[in-house]
């Protein structure tokens, strides 16, 4: 039996290639759309174009800031210093101001041992005293006798009774008599002022009399050896000291300079006269200074870490007027930056589009939507900002902050302002 041959007229032969058309068309999108979500999309990065500007290269340290002269006013003699006068800023003036009053200190306390032993040595001077009186009575009247000697011998040699040689002889004891009263009185006030010495080694705590009170003054006042305010007070309360101890302290805190301990390897970077920027000392500008002396000897430090670190002090001079910084004080916290290095013209790149490959430097270029690794060389950096020697030039766009996706040849698309990125 002969197989049915079927025929196709035109119109059913345009539908019937149409409907195929259309299914391999979806087909292909279907094909190409789950090509097209296989491929890697572009990593969302942020650039910046780089060009020439100032480069600025500081060394950054916490610092102080202390009065250049401070006078410390000390104890001159042992005694008990009176509650202090004044108080931490009050002015002082020159040669005017009392700022310290020190009075004799009490008496020791005398054991039973030493107080019998002062005693019987005051009877003792007591009876030496009464001795040396009883001396005197009779050097007066051996005095008397002499003298009366004397005038009988006068009478007696204008008689011609006695011989001229008599005469000188009675003249002549009077006169040992005279200085033997005198020795005697001599020896009754020396007896005296020990016994007087006896009787003051046995004041006690007890006993004392208070200076002034017999209107002997006993205070010794210390007046301000420099003008300026009080800075410190050691010894407010009344109290006793001695001599060399310190009682207070005095400057003028117009006359600041600024201290700051650097890393040794840090210091041997700075120069005398070098420009820094006070910054982060509580007023709204940014202050002047410069680098006025950099110590010659370091000192060891532990750091916050307990680290041992070198370090250097280097003092600063405030440039700006008074006017500027008045509201600083002594041992005022301040931040500082000591340029160490300064151009104002260099071809820089921003310090978060540099990482190390290798042993170089090296940067991503953003070059046709694509991360192109470059290597470069640089000389100075800051905190911001690296000088490129060799492998970038001006208006080279560079991919700042790359992350881990960012690789050579890598699509990148440029982010934008306000964007998020999860391979940032």
């Amino acid at each position: 039996m002969a197989a049915k041959k079927t025929e196709w007229t035109l119109p059913e032969l345009d539908q019937r290639l149409i409907k195929r058309g259309l299914l391999g068309a979806l087909a292909l999108s279907i094909v190409l759309l789950f090509v097209y979500a296989l491929m890697p999309s572009p990593v969302l990065v942020d650039t910046e174009v780089i060009g020439r500007g100032p480069l600025e290269v500081t060394v950054d340290e916490e610092g102080e800031t202390r009065i250049r002269e401070i006078y410390t006013v000390s104890a001159p003699i042992t005694g008990r210093v009176l509650r202090a006068p004044r108080e931490i800023g009050d002015r002082v003036e020159k040669g005017k101001t009392l700022v310290a009053v020190i009075q004799p200190v009490d008496p020791a306390f005398l054991d039973v041992r030493r107080r019998r032993e002062l005693e019987a040595t005051v009877a003792a001077a007591e009876a030496s005293v009464s001795h040396t009186r009883t001396e005197i009575v009779r050097a007066r009247a051996e005095l008397r006798f002499a003298e009366s000697e004397v005038e009988r011998a006068k009478s007696l040699a204008q008689r011609g009774t006695v011989s001229k040689r008599t005469l000188e002889k009675a003249q002549m004891d009077v006169d040992v008599r005279r200085a033997e009263l005198e020795q005697s009185k001599s020896n009754l006030e020396l007896r005296e002022r020990e016994l007087e010495s006896t009787k003051a080694r046995l004041i006690g705590p007890e006993t004392r009399i208070d200076a002034g009170a017999n209107g002997e003054n006993g205070f010794v006042e210390v007046y301000a050896p420099e003008s300026g305010r009080v800075l410190k007070i050691q010894t407010e309360s009344e109290q006793v000291v001695r001599p060399g101890e310190a009682l207070l302290e005095i400057g003028d805190p117009q006359d600041l300079e600024i201290v700051v301990d650097l890393l040794s390897t840090d210091a041997v970077k700075v120069r005398e006269g070098a420009q820094a920027h006070v910054e982060g000392w509580g007023g709204g500008k940014e202050l002047a200074a410069k680098v006025r002396r950099i110590d010659p000897a370091g000192f060891t430090k532990i750091s916050a870490l307990g680290i041992e670190e070198q370090r250097v002090n280097t003092i600063l001079d405030l440039v700006d007027p008074k006017k500027d910084w008045k509201q600083l004080g002594h041992d005022f916290r301040v931040f500082v930056r000591v340029t160490v290095w300064k151009s104002d013209n260099v071809l820089r790149v921003p310090l978060s589009a540099l990482f190390r490959s290798g042993d170089d430097w090296a940067v991503f270029k953003f070059e046709d939507d694509r991360a192109v690794l470059t290597p470069v060389k640089i000389g100075q950096r800051n905190n911001k900002h690296a000088e490129i020697i060799d492998g970038l030039e001006v208006r080279d766009r560079v991919i700042l902050h790359p992350s881990d996706r960012v690789v050579d040849g890598v699509g990148v698309e440029e982010r934008e302002q306000g964007g998020t990125s999860p391979g940032i």
